[in-house]
């Protein structure tokens, strides 16, 4: 069951091949993904984490073939949502009276979750916990990604778990990043922050400083889902602290839903226009009914603004655009421009709607939407390209004046 990861630890989790959606049907996972969990075996022997829920049984089976359960002295809980602590009732059944160390609201969400009367130990940061050659280092990460959250240092082996914090859903029977395709990893820790880290970036900067300025040696970075970060754990870190600074790229995203097309193919002419205005800048349309939601949310993130358009239907947007403007809003992504555009046949609230979506999500609506009403002809189209000329010449002046 094991696979050994550093002198102390061993990894004792579960890969999960068939995960396509994870958090119910808000994150997709094209690659599967695994519930790390670890076992520090010293003087003292720890167990970081435990797996999913539904894995629980076969999570304390294949254990009890690594390990006789008893020689377990401590179970540290760096997270509580279910997927790191689904497997703990199960465990505890066998081993009621271990300590649990986590925070004290890890401990009132493992309470919340299980109403378990456990043996609970609450830590702080720069606790600390012998097990013997080795030193096991807490430090709080509220809010990466919840209240709970903390990173767990051991010494010696210098191995940082860091729970969802540097994770990516990514399954493969190799544990380290120097056996996987280096692209595929950062690209899947990426999409990982940019869809559930980067509400928390103010949260993240304070944390990556704080880690930095301990002066913790740090040789292996062992996330609880996917790939443990060994040949380079800094260039993790560094992707990090300049995610959680406002990230973005020379990019400007097209989101569009489309009945008949008519939407789509003013899409098509506002991507025209900004191309001809600034060949530099790189244009992206997604539509949103068709489009992985997460894959583009992460082109949002890399997006230095962001043009969205819709048919108008009873008087509002459609739905999977309303959908996608809901996931940006509960982004809360900063310093980016924002425009919109949509057809219609009587009414025309659409555009209206958008802008007001925009704005409520943190963009600056540089210019006013655009509508063309049924099909656009041909004057219609080049007006479309020229509010993609527009909007470019916009965020250039707004740029000029915050420098």
């Amino acid at each position: 069951m094991g696979k050994k990861v550093s002198d102390h630890v061993t990894w004792v989790g579960k890969t999960d091949w068939q995960l396509t959606k994870f958090h119910g049907d808000e994150y997709s996972t094209h690659l599967g993904s695994s519930y790390n969990a670890y076992l520090i075996r010293d003087k003292k022997t720890a167990l970081i984490d435990t797996v999913w829920q539904p894995f629980d049984k076969e999570f304390v089976s294949r254990l009890k073939r690594e390990i006789d359960l008893c020689d377990i002295d401590f179970i540290v809980m760096n997270h509580n949502e279910i997927d790191h602590s689904g497997a703990l009732p199960e465990l505890l059944r066998e081993i009621p009276d271990v300590p649990i160390y986590c925070t004290a609201r890890g401990e009132a969400i493992l309470r919340g979750h299980y109403n378990g009367d456990w043996n609970f130990k609450n830590v702080h940061t720069g606790d600390t916990l012998s097990l013997g050659d080795t030193t096991l280092t807490f430090i709080e990460a509220p809010m990466l990604h919840w209240p709970d959250t903390m990173f767990t240092h051991l010494s010696g082996d210098n191995v940082l778990f860091s729970n969802d914090g540097f994770g990516q859903h990514f399954a493969s029977e190799s544990l380290f990043d120097d056996q996987v395709d280096m692209t595929l990893l950062v690209n899947e820790a990426e999409k990982y922050y940019a869809n559930i880290l980067v509400p928390f970036n103010p949260m993240v900067r304070r944390k990556m400083d704080e880690l930095l300025s301990m002066g913790l040696p740090i040789d292996i970075i062992a996330p609880s889902h996917g790939i443990i970060w060994r040949r380079n754990p800094r260039l993790i870190i560094d992707r990090y602290l300049q995610w959680c600074r406002d990230y973005q790229e020379n990019q400007i995203s097209i989101i569009y839903d489309t009945m008949w097309n008519s939407t789509r193919v003013m899409a098509e002419n506002i991507a025209e226009g900004i191309n001809k205005t600034d060949s530099d800048v790189t244009v992206k349309l997604f539509n949103a009914s068709h489009h992985d939601k997460n894959d583009i949310i992460t082109e949002v993130f890399h997006s230095k603004a962001l043009i969205v358009g819709s048919p108008t239907i009873n008087s509002g947007i459609s739905f999977a655009m309303s959908g996608i403007m809901e996931m940006i809003k509960g982004m809360k992504f900063k310093n980016k421009s924002g425009a919109s555009f949509g057809s219609y046949g009587w009414s025309g609230e659409a555009v209206k709607e958008l802008d007001t979506l925009l704005s409520a999500s943190g963009f600056n609506v540089v210019t006013p939407g655009i509508r063309t009403l049924w099909v656009p002809d041909g004057n219609e189209l080049e007006r479309c390209r020229q509010f993609g000329a527009d909007f470019v010449a916009s965020i250039k002046q707004q740029s000029k004046q915050t420098i």
